[in-house]
């Protein structure tokens, strides 16, 4: 599978900022943490502006993880922004500012977990490592399983299948790894699969099977409007946009239930992204 595929994504793959070589290894890291559970298009405005303004890890670790939290934006699940300050804070004190090559150190950094580590040791450095995200799992799960769907969560044979498929040189298998994941999120898709343009088409296992229906994807949880996550990012909003620490009684102009909007609050200070002060003061954090 591996030639028509990467010959597809020689093709076929988008123009994307963090697949550019000026991107380096921050420009990769940035965008995996940001991509994770955001669509691309609300994630390339963000990005630019990030790179733009920090364009090293060190000039983001130099300031305070609130300006993450402000420069995220309303990309959702805020704890990210503090998670890859964090990430480069530690690239600052333990690698001289540069994101580190080796897995392992990858791995040890704060907020990268297996995926992410193994995202930018495979697209930043070429390396060889299995990628599994949620289209890669995919594609695997129809092309050699003969699945409709992955597992609702990773699973050891899915990391074994991932490692058996990897080539074994290493730019070839990091250029699989970019190219199995762009076939999920365009043609191999959840719900619409393009078999028409699928490159391995003629060799998924999936489509031998006659494409047999299944259980579809995890349902989406909870409608976003009104529930805490909508509180909380009407209050992240105000604070985004205040100079000042903001005084409890704006904040209780932003929900009119006091319950959910005091559950949500204390939910943002608990998570680290609300620092409060005396006196009914909030702000984003500092430290």
């Amino acid at each position: 599978m591996h030639r028509p595929v990467i010959d597809w994504f020689d093709a076929h793959a988008r123009d994307l900022p963090w697949r550019r070589p000026e991107a380096g290894a921050w420009g990769v890291m940035v965008s995996e943490f940001m991509l994770q559970q955001t669509p691309v298009n609300r994630v390339l405005p963000v990005y630019e502006q990030w790179l733009a303004r920090w364009p090293r890890p060190a000039d983001l670790a130099a300031e305070p993880p609130g300006e993450a939290v402000r420069a995220w934006g309303r990309l959702g699940y805020p704890r990210r922004a503090l998670r890859l300050h964090g990430a480069a804070a530690a690239i600052r004190e333990r690698h001289g500012g540069d994101v580190p090559r080796d897995h392992a150190q990858l791995l040890a950094l704060p907020g990268v977990g297996e995926y992410t580590a193994a995202a930018v040791a495979s697209f930043a450095y070429g390396q060889r490592h299995p990628v599994l995200d949620t289209n890669v799992r995919r594609v695997f799960a129809r092309a050699v399983s003969g699945a409709q769907y992955p597992p609702n969560a990773t699973t050891a044979a899915e990391r074994k299948l991932a490692r058996a498929l990897l080539p074994e040189e290493e730019p070839t298998a990091a250029r699989w790894a970019a190219a199995t994941m762009e076939l999920g999120a365009l043609v191999c898709t959840a719900r619409t699969p393009d078999c028409a343009r699928c490159p391995i088409a003629a060799l998924c296992a999936w489509r031998q099977a006659g494409s047999p229906e299944h259980e579809g994807p995890p349902r989406r949880g909870q409608t976003y409007a009104g529930t805490d996550r909508q509180v909380r990012g009407k209050l992240l909003a105000v604070l985004r946009e205040a100079v000042t620490p903001v005084p409890q009684t704006t904040l209780d102009q932003v929900w009119d239930e006091p319950v959910q909007r005091a559950r949500a609050l204390d939910g943002l200070v608990s998570d680290g992204l609300v620092e409060p002060l005396s006196g009914g003061l909030y702000r984003l954090p500092l430290t």
